[in-house]
């Protein structure tokens, strides 16, 4: 049986993946580009306004730099949590923790160089109906109280 070579790689975001979560990627470091064995590291582009769905990576951390513009994410078993993250700043998401992240911005992209300690990119994405569920019956509700004239909560607003 062969040794696999380990060497040192060069490498450039060589291609974009639309993720399970529903956002798309530009893969860099991953098991699948230079065989990378415990982390893999992307870059994120978020549109403005963009939520992806809820989900968790069951046993791998994930780190993210914000390069640009903001981030939101509720999280927790029911995304009842909140966090932002701006330029300059980082985020850390436990492995197994829920979370729903999004840019709250109406106008601006917020670009995001994130690293998982899973060495491939989607593999351990697992999508959550309940809290994803929660979610949509939270907007639904929103959206009822601004159409009887009662102002919507902001994306910061700890009444989602």
């Amino acid at each position: 049986m062969s040794q696999k070579q380990r060497t040192c790689r060069s490498q450039r975001s060589s291609r974009t993946y639309a993720g399970r979560q529903g956002f798309d990627y530009a893969e860099a470091i991953s098991a699948e580009t230079v065989g990378s064995e415990g982390i893999c590291m992307h870059l994120l582009t978020l549109p403005p306004l963009i939520r992806a769905k809820a989900y968790l990576h069951e046993h791998h951390e994930t780190a993210l730099y914000i390069m640009e513009g903001r981030a939101g994410m509720w999280y927790g078993d029911h995304l009842d949590q909140h966090t932002e993250a701006e330029e300059g700043g980082f985020l850390y998401i436990p492995a197994g923790m829920p979370h729903l992240p999004y840019n709250p911005s109406a106008s601006e992209p917020c670009a995001a160089l994130l690293a998982r300690t899973d060495p491939n990119g989607q593999e351990s994405v697992v999508l959550l109906p309940e809290p994803e569920a929660l979610w949509d019956a939270r907007l639904r509700r929103d959206e009822a109280k601004a159409v009887s004239g009662r102002s919507r909560p902001s994306a910061n607003s700890s009444q989602l």
